[in-house]
């Protein structure tokens, strides 16, 4: 009875014990500070193509790491940041920059919100124009003679 009670106490351990976390840290090594700095400003600049909105370094993907191996390489090749950045475009386009540069294919992107809050202040104000702006007509001569007897009366009492 004994040992019963041993086997389950022990399954009971071993099912509940934690399980180790099995959490990948990326360790790079560069050759200097500056490089070590162009990297971490690179992977906050490339957006993750399967998270899209995650930069490669907070993105957990498989396609993000290996962005992010892919530009430690490039970097330890001796490439340039542009250079990284250009092989990145041509690759995944211009979707992969958090920044996009400013040409025809994107200027929705950049004149879009203008143009939302610029339609929403005409709406606005057409809107307002149409009620009269909170002004309303002049009262005809019977409207205010009735106004002034209802007035007295109110006095009146």
């Amino acid at each position: 009875m004994r040992f019963l009670s041993f086997l389950v106490l022990l399954a009971g351990l071993v099912l509940t014990a934690p399980l180790p976390a099995r959490a990948a840290i990326d360790v790079y090594e560069f050759d200097s500070p500056e490089q070590e700095a162009v990297f971490r400003e690179l992977v906050r600049e490339l957006r993750c193509p399967k998270c899209q909105n995650q930069d490669i370094s907070d993105s957990n993907a498989e396609l993000a790491k290996d962005l992010r191996d892919k530009t430690y390489e490039m970097l330890r090749e001796g490439n340039s940041k542009q250079e990284i950045i250009d092989f990145m475009v041509a690759r995944y386009g211009n979707f992969i920059l958090y920044r996009p540069p400013l040409m025809a294919s994107t200027l929705i992107l950049w004149a879009g919100p203008v143009l939302v809050i610029l339609l929403g202040l005409c709406v606005v104000l057409v809107r307002t124009r149409r009620k009269g702006g909170g002004q309303g007509e002049a009262l005809s001569t019977e409207e205010k003679k009735r106004l002034a007897e209802l007035l007295n009366k109110d006095k009146e009492s």
